[in-house]
């Protein structure tokens, strides 16, 4: 089989069921959802828990799922499952457990691991955002809402587990201050 198909050389290309422009919603979409499993795919080889590892390696599975099911012109019925949601948010809750308490907001960074797991939630949050505008996308919303979610608290437990602390959140007039006191 050949890579190259010279198909789409005019703009366009094929989903199951007819063609579209690849400028379309849709095609964007799906453009972005394989911008962040190759996030997800970075993450993976930077985590340093096993644990962390195989669920992105889970979640990767996922995203092609969805990719899957918006290949299709008319809907069909759906590749990810309910469950998926549900697994995303069992996760989230014990690496919550197995992370220090949360009371301030806090800056993307840490270890490399934290850091890129950080850049797949901001990815994985403008997913989200072009879902809203294509509607065979919305039975995946709930998904890619936790996802988001996930990326963050593994991001946290990934520096817990490297015994980095999180960077606080601190208002930029007191880092901004000069040593004199003036500011």
């Amino acid at each position: 089989m050949k890579i190259y198909t010279k198909s789409g050389d005019e703009g366009e290309t094929s989903l199951v069921g007819g063609r579209v422009k690849k400028n379309d919603r849709l095609i964007s979409l799906m453009g972005e959802l394989d911008e962040l499993n190759s996030f997800v795919g970075l993450a993976r080889t930077k985590a340093s828990s096993i644990e962390v590892r195989e669920q992105l390696t889970v979640i990767q599975h996922a995203l092609f799922d969805c990719g899957s099911d918006l290949m299709y012109v008319e809907p069909r019925p759906s590749r990810l499952s309910q469950e998926a949601t549900i697994d995303l948010e069992s996760w989230i809750d014990t690496l919550t457990e197995l992370s220090p308490p949360l009371d301030k907001f806090i800056l993307p960074g840490g270890t490399e691991a934290a850091a890129t797991l950080h850049v797949a939630r901001t990815v994985c949050r403008r997913v989200e955002r072009s879902m809203i505008d294509v509607p065979q996308a919305a039975h995946l919303l709930p998904f890619i809402n936790r996802l988001s979610d996930f990326f963050f608290t593994a991001a946290r437990y990934e520096n817990a587990v490297k015994q980095k602390a999180d960077i606080e959140y601190v208002r930029s007039a007191h880092v901004f201050k000069r040593k004199d006191g003036e500011q």
